[in-house]
């Protein structure tokens, strides 16, 4: 099923990701294709990362093994980099600061989105695998929720749904959803169509998507 052509890899579709974010922004990475995040934010954006096991303000992953510090990892156990004023405290704090509305973008993998942007992201029902995590925190509690993920399942079959079958990490949240070929912006009207990968069509992108898309006059080819 589907369209076979070229699609971004989770390092270009983590760029695309990184370009949202502002100067100032609190953000949390999800495990997954959101982890490398960390490695495309321009240095001179000042984005504060924060992880649930309690570090704030950290950098991109660790690649040299003599740089890592077994004592600097983010939620995914991923060895990350200091920054001036990196700061470390108790996980409990680092809920604290979701909870209180403190995060201004979380950006997370997904298995299903629904056309109202309901996640699924925690629960493969058929193999009995899930593990909730921080994601129904975050979900609830950032500011902005960016999805980061494949657009189909391995067997070639839509994640963007008009309804999620999966168990449900939370209801309505999702403002953004990034994928290896497409950009969509869930609104009050639908999903909108905003990028497409590169040699893609909306048209193609319409038929591994289950909703309908809403393609707007301004619809633009993906550009990092």
């Amino acid at each position: 099923m589907g369209v076979s052509k070229p699609r971004l890899d989770r390092e270009t579709m983590a760029m695309r990701v990184a370009r949202e974010l502002k100067d100032g922004d609190v953000v949390n990475l999800g495990i997954g294709i959101p982890t490398l995040v960390a490695n495309y934010i321009p240095p001179d954006k000042a984005v504060i990362l924060h992880s649930e096991n309690g570090v704030l303000k950290y950098g991109p992953l660790v690649t040299e093994p003599q740089n890592i510090d077994i004592d600097l990892i983010n939620a995914g156990g991923q060895f990350v980099t200091p920054l001036a004023g990196t700061s470390y405290f108790d996980s409990a704090d680092a809920f604290v600061m979701i909870r209180g509305g403190h995060i201004d973008v979380a950006v997370l993998g997904g298995l299903q989105i629904s056309e109202k942007g309901d996640l699924a992201n925690w629960m493969l029902p058929e193999r009995g695998i899930g593990n909730v995590g921080g994601g129904m925190d975050l979900v609830a509690g950032a500011k902005r929720l960016i999805v980061t993920m494949e657009h189909t399942d391995r067997q070639g079959n839509p994640k963007i749904l008009k309804g999620c079958t999966y168990p449900l990490t939370g209801k309505g949240c999702v403002d953004l959803i990034v994928t290896d070929i497409a950009v969509i912006d869930v609104t009050e009207a639908g999903l909108v169509l905003r990028e497409v990968a590169p040699g893609w069509k909306p048209s193609e992108v319409q038929s591994l998507t289950d909703p309908k898309l809403i393609v707007p006059a301004d619809l633009r080819e993906i550009a990092l």
